[in-house]
């Protein structure tokens, strides 16, 4: 049965969700087959170094509705030990990512990658260069912390979207909040209010460890999943969204029909992805790994629509201390080109699962005027798995 937020729990005032580990079941658990090994808690933050943190914003409801917040992923936890190298790609570019320029120029990212809703990015952006500020007092320009990474996607069917309902504290305690370990999934952080396929979607993550006889490396994967039509939504090559056609998306009774006929079925919304490893390797390695995300995205029915904005960013934690050098001869490690095929099906395979981790961990979420948005339901999922002859036992 489909419940839907208590008026009890809509009515809360403005809630900080720090990162918690994930109680609700995950993809595996229902029986969805993956590909490839995933790291101890298959999650981003399986690279070591790498934390998470969020804010959540539940408030209100009808014109006042808050279902909005911020994730932020720091590369190398609150230290900043050094540069890294990065690069980033987009699949269509209807969405927003900044500091791509710089990394484009430089190969480099030195600042945490935050995600909220499109129309918080500047404010998330000027408390990011502030958090820095304090965090490290004195400086002056820094083509890291002046030019950070911010993502967004567009949860204006849930949430107030031009109430700005997102101020820095909110930006300040997910940064803060930032660790390693287990994290939470679903309507969480800049996931909130997010949808994907037509079914409410948000924040997932997963990894993979590869084989140490290609290198033992990890890669870890988080996704904000806005995106994708139903009609092309599969999991594990099963059509799902052929399968259950119905719980779309329903306006409420005051909705604008500009937003009542968003046509989810063409694939409005958008997705961010951060990919992570720890295999040495330069920018164009990167960018590379990053193309792949669109691999992973297109397994689940993603087809980059017009609309979408499907922008996805690697970085590496290896050679961060050749790599922040200010003088002398920077010795930097690069794994061969020749075996980075592991790397390359590890993304793709970590993409699927982490979008799927997101809609499992999702819930039903009523919002904005009225508007609910419907959990992609286990039930009916594990169905259309044992029809194609796809469903496998889950481990105990």
């Amino acid at each position: 049965m489909i419940k839907k937020f208590s008026s009890l729990f809509l009515l809360t005032a403005l809630s900080v969700v720090s990162i918690f580990a994930q109680t609700k079941p995950r993809a595996r658990d229902l029986g969805v087959p993956f590909d490839g090994t995933p790291g101890a808690n298959n999650a981003i933050t399986d690279v070591k170094g790498v934390e998470v943190g969020y804010t959540t914003l539940i408030s209100g409801e009808g014109d006042k509705a808050v279902r909005t917040g911020v994730t932020a992923i720091l590369p190398q936890g609150k230290s900043f030990a050094g540069r890294l190298f990065a690069g980033w790609h987009a699949l269509n570019g209807n969405g927003e990512m900044t500091g791509t320029t710089w990394i484009e120029e430089s190969g480099g990212l030195g600042s945490p990658i935050v995600i909220t809703n499109t129309h918080s990015v500047g404010v998330v952006r000027d408390a990011v260069i502030e958090w820095g500020a304090k965090k490290f007092p004195g400086g002056g320009y820094s083509g890291d912390f002046s030019l950070p990474v911010v993502a967004e996607t567009w949860d204006g069917f849930l949430s107030d979207i031009n109430g700005f309902h997102v101020k820095k504290e909110h930006v300040f305690a997910a940064l803060d909040s930032a660790k390693s370990g287990p994290i939470a999934e679903g309507n969480v952080g800049g996931g909130t209010g997010m949808m994907a396929h037509s079914f409410k979607g948000g924040t997932g993550t997963a990894s993979r460890k590869l084989d140490e006889r290609a290198g033992g490396y990890t890669v870890g994967v988080l996704v904000q999943a806005n995106y994708g039509s139903r009609p092309l939504f599969q999991v594990a090559g099963v059509p799902v969204g052929k399968e259950i056609t119905d719980l779309r998306p329903t306006p409420g009774k005051t909705t604008t029909s500009a937003i009542a006929n968003k046509k989810f079925d063409e694939g409005a919304g958008s997705i961010i992805v951060v990919v992570a490893t720890d295999a040495p390797l330069l920018p164009h390695q990167l960018k590379r790994l990053a193309q792949r995300v669109s691999l992973g995205v297109g397994n689940m029915g993603g087809r980059g629509e017009n609309s979408s904005g499907d922008i996805f960013i690697a970085f590496s934690t290896a050679n961060a201390a050749e790599f922040g050098k200010n003088e002398g001869i920077a010795n930097i490690q690069m794994l061969p080109n020749d075996r980075i095929n592991m790397l390359f099906w590890a993304v793709a395979q970590a993409t699927e699962e982490a979008i799927l981790n997101a809609m499992v961990a999702a819930e039903t979420m009523t919002g904005y005027k009225g508007n609910t948005a419907y959990a992609l339901p286990h039930d009916r999922l594990q169905q259309a798995l044992k029809k194609y002859n796809r469903f496998v036992e889950p481990k105990k």
